[in-house]
């Protein structure tokens, strides 16, 4: 059975074992690519990072983006929102369906 993760700083990812995911905190991104790695390894499907951590590991994460598992997305943190989670959302849709949804045209 695949299994969920949340990877960042304790402060933003703590919420979530509320919710039964696994928490990951790192505190430096040198351990945030070696847990990323791990966990890519250890059949979790989604691992949810937060976006100042994305930022640091820009390249491990890289790797994973031709991979079908794991899903990696970018959350907030409590540092607030960089907008590199709705940018890869927003990529990821216009790949699929060949046009930007959110453009309005005006």
């Amino acid at each position: 059975m695949y299994k969920i993760a949340v990877l960042g700083d304790y402060d933003s990812i703590y919420g979530f074992a509320t919710l039964g995911l696994e928490t990951f905190p790192v505190s430096n991104p040198e351990q945030g690519a070696v847990q990323l790695k791990r966990l890519a390894e250890d059949n979790y499907a989604v691992i949810y990072v937060t976006e100042a951590l994305a930022a640091d590991i820009e390249k491990e994460i890289a790797k994973y983006k031709t991979q079908i598992r794991p899903a990696i997305i970018l959350i907030p943190g409590v540092s607030g929102n960089n907008g590199k989670g709705i940018s890869g959302v927003k990529k990821s849709v216009e790949q699929a369906v060949g046009s930007d949804i959110l453009f309005s045209g005006n």
